[in-house]
């Protein structure tokens, strides 16, 4: 599984390098270097959280779970979405695959199913339901002991992740257009996070007992895990989501604002 994580890591990667390359020097330099270097990181918090050493102790450790949980989320998903990928991907690949996919994708259908996927509200709900979800003890047993339900875990984690950044960057095709109520929608995503980092930090109870079966713990150090992975939330969740709140509210008091990103 790691291995094919990591060869379609790879392959992602030159496809995506090799259609910057062609928009660097055929459109005005229409993509920067900088969505290039977003991009890539994106793609290697992609590889620390699922195929690094660390991700390996994810089954031992609450904390490392939630690492990983950050990274695809709240890490990786913006840094992709700011390398505007459909845009340079579709550029990358063979002018026979493009052409059928522009095909299906002009299709009024699909286009109608792609602006709903991507709504503010449909997006929230989607990631919200993921973090609560899968931080259920019996929920999060189950992906420690069922493989499938562990790669359907971390799937859900990175897809609805991109669904919800997309409506705070708004890469290609979208039109971006700075809106106050991003800034809302990033403070009530946060309301989630904060309730359950609290819980975990602040609780004197172990929440995932499964952990206390692992070789070499005790109540003691699993409790300890637990409130370090509340914490290591409250704070990553916090400095991302205020970074990117506090951007989108520059944009809107600065004059230039309306341009196009």
């Amino acid at each position: 599984m790691v291995t094919v994580l990591q060869t379609v890591l790879g392959v992602t990667a030159l496809v995506y390098l090799h259609g910057w390359c062609g928009l660097w020097t055929g459109l005005a330099r229409m993509i920067q270097p900088w969505h290039a270097g977003s991009f890539l990181l994106g793609l290697f918090a992609v590889w620390l959280a699922l195929a690094s050493p660390v991700a390996a102790h994810d089954q031992h450790f609450l904390t490392v779970h939630m690492i990983q949980h950050l990274l695809l989320m709240s890490v990786a998903a913006p840094l992709i979405l700011l390398g505007q990928p459909l845009l340079v991907l579709t550029n990358g690949l063979p002018s026979r695959l493009v052409d059928a996919v522009g095909r299906l994708l002009c299709r009024q259908r699909i286009q109608q199913l792609g602006a709903a996927l991507v709504t503010p509200t449909l997006c929230w709900i989607a990631a919200t339901a993921a973090l609560v979800v899968w931080h259920v003890p019996a929920a999060l047993t189950l992906t420690m002991q069922s493989a499938p339900w562990h790669v359907v875990a971390k799937a859900s984690f990175a897809v609805t992740g991109l669904l919800f950044w997309w409506p705070v960057v708004q890469p290609w095709p979208s039109v971006p257009a700075p809106q106050w109520s991003t800034v809302l929608y990033l403070f009530l995503a946060m309301l989630p996070c904060d309730i359950l980092s609290a819980f975990l930090v602040f609780s004197d109870r172990i929440a995932y007992s499964t952990y206390v079966s692992m070789p070499g713990h005790t109540s003691l150090s699993v409790l300890e895990d637990q409130q370090i992975a509340g914490a290591l939330m409250w704070t990553v969740v916090t400095l991302v989501y205020l970074t990117a709140g506090t951007i989108v509210a520059t944009r809107l008091l600065t004059p230039r604002a309306v341009e196009a990103v």
